[in-house]
């Protein structure tokens, strides 16, 4: 038997030569391709790269949770040693595989809503993982829970026990999952992309707190991510994936800075950077072909016109809005207790700008959004477009506010229809607005889809046969059908894939230019925010903070919320640039 020191020594984790297939009744597919990597105690490892790429098939295969009739593994082992025994997990028995899942090995998944069962409180939930693994009584799993939960910083532990997922946050229920994960305290923790779509600070909190637990404990932690920059300050190695294939890996430093493929200088790049602004952003595409031209932004200008635009009358204002939801009602169906999202804001848009608006998850950026496009209803204030109010408007003036006013949501999937084409979601807002005819409708479809990049032949396929970043830019044809002259993006890059989102905001940029467009972009992302955007509004708690030229905000931030955001975003105040 090895001595303890010794088995410090071995890796944890040790993935050899894996290859993972998928079969159906008409094809087979590779989703993994001989890959390998080792995983040693203590140590963090960020494996990263686009959906698809089999990152989370690789994280799945090692806990055995891809269903066993549809997959195939022709080659391959995970061997996972602690205390000197080894197990492959490939090949180990159900029973033993039980044993190792949430016990020794922790699972943190990507979306937390669809990871708890919303028929059981938080606390129940965590608490049967401790009695099945470590056979505690109820009372002592309840204690032990609630102990975990102010391990993992969430407000209110007690409450938090007998609450629903659906009664807390996207962050808390993040929290909740990573409580779950370590609750029997693993030796390897597998987080699969834990942080998507949460907002800076949340994100931070999350991996700050990752942190100090694997040095509480001295766990092994596995990231799985689509973002290099999220991971490249506390992994210790990093993995890039790339259809289906490992195809470079090694400590995070020499990745990040000298990497060796095309492919993961295109990852790096196309995220926009806290250092260079360009007019576009450099694609995985342009890297791979080598064929980048740069176009930076003339600060100058954009100041001459940011300074230009504050002297134009606003296309859009907001006059002291507030936004009120019912939190409690009497016996006669009045509101008794209301939650105010919105409070007295008041905002001007003008003509041709991009207008950023920021804020942690909760602060009222969505609403104000839905409040504009009449989606949720104003409790006071006035909303004026073209300096005109549009509870007064008649009409007509009505109907051309709806048409001029569109909204991008931030899931593409959900607000498409699944059941008719992409040629008809795009044609049936022209139709219903009457601004062609039936048989004119398809050509304009097919020249809206060319202009964001699709083809004619896209023009009879169904929502589910396209990646996320071809459904956003449908949803966006579908927009421009409208010719509006304002556009609302609501999160809309925030669940895409770097490479995916590059490609996004390339495509509103020229649109801009092409359609003379208006943007409010509502975005927890200050980096996509800072690229897209001429001036930033910045939001908490339902409040306005300050509203700035983005040269001014990200170097002279005049609210101490507004320093915080910047900081959990990995801004300095000095340089605008990176920590």
């Amino acid at each position: 038997m090895p001595n303890q020191q010794e088995i410090q020594t071995q890796p944890l984790l040790k993935i050899q030569h894996l290859t993972v297939v998928f079969e159906s009744d008409l094809k087979s597919n590779t989703a993994v391709n001989d890959i390998s990597f080792e995983l040693f105690p203590g140590e963090t490892m960020a494996l990263v790269g686009e959906s698809g790429s089999g990152k989370s098939v690789t994280a799945l295969s090692i806990l055995g949770l891809l269903p066993e009739k549809k997959t195939r593994y022709p080659s391959g082992k995970i061997l996972f040693q602690l205390n000197g025994v080894e197990t492959d997990l490939l090949h180990c028995s159900r029973h033993e595989l039980e044993k190792i899942r949430g016990n020794q090995i922790g699972f943190i998944f990507q979306e937390p809503m669809s990871s708890l069962n919303p028929l059981m409180t938080c606390g129940q939930q965590v608490a049967e993982t401790l009695m099945n693994h470590l056979n505690l009584s109820s009372q002592e799993a309840r204690n032990r829970t609630i102990q975990l939960f102010e391990k993992v910083k969430l407000p209110h532990p007690e409450l938090c026990f007998q609450k629903y997922p659906h009664q807390i946050s996207g962050g808390q229920k993040q929290r909740v999952m990573i409580a779950m994960a370590i609750s029997c305290e693993p030796a390897l923790l597998i987080a699969d992309e834990p942080t998507t779509a949460l907002d800076a600070t949340v994100q931070k909190a999350i991996i700050d707190l990752l942190i100090e637990l694997q040095q509480e404990s001295g766990m092994a932690l596995l990231f799985i991510t689509h973002d290099l920059h999220l991971v490249k300050n506390f992994s210790d190695k990093t993995g890039v994936m790339y259809r289906s294939r490992l195809i470079e890996s090694g400590p995070s430093h020499d990745v990040f800075f000298t990497p060796q493929e095309a492919y993961t200088r295109g990852l790096i790049h196309c995220r926009p950077s806290g250092e260079q602004r360009y007019k576009f952003l450099p694609t995985v595409e342009d890297e791979l072909s080598d064929s980048f031209q740069a176009q930076h932004i003339d600060e100058s200008a954009l100041r001459s016109k940011i300074d230009f635009l504050q002297h134009q009358p606003p296309i859009l204002e907001l006059r002291n809005i507030a936004v009120r939801f019912p939190t409690k009602k009497s016996f006669l169906g009045r509101t008794t207790e209301a939650y105010e999202a919105v409070k007295s804001l008041s905002l001007k848009i003008h003509t041709g700008e991009s207008l950023g608006l920021v804020g942690e998850s909760g602060c009222g950026k969505t609403t104000t959004g839905k409040a504009i496009v009449g989606l949720v209803p104003l409790f006071t204030g006035e909303i004026c477009y073209r300096g005109k109010d549009i509870k007064t408007m008649t009409a007509s003036e009505r109907a051309q506010f709806k048409r001029e006013v569109q909204m991008v949501f931030q899931d593409p999937y959900s607000s498409l229809n699944p059941a008719i084409s992409i040629g008809q979601a795009i044609a049936e807002p022209m139709l219903v607005h009457r601004l062609c005819s039936t048989k004119e409708s398809k050509n304009k479809a097919i020249e809206l889809l060319e202009k964001v990049g699709l083809s004619a032949d896209h023009f009879n396929r169904y929502p589910h046969e396209f990646s996320g970043g071809q459904r956003q830019r449908i949803c966006i044809a579908r927009t421009l059908a409208l010719q509006p002259r304002v556009i609302i993006c609501d999160e809309s890059v925030s669940a895409l894939d770097v490479s995916v989102q590059a490609q996004v905001l390339n495509l509103l940029v020229s649109l801009q230019e092409d359609f003379g467009l208006t943007y409010l972009f509502i975005s927890h992302d200050l980096e996509v925010v800072r690229h897209i955007s001429q001036r930033i509004a910045v939001m908490h708690q339902g409040q306005l903070e300050e509203v700035q030229d983005v040269q001014h905000l990200f170097k002279n931030p005049q609210s101490n919320y507004t320093e915080t955001l910047l900081s959990a975003s990995g801004f300095s105040q000095s340089s605008a640039g990176w920590h």
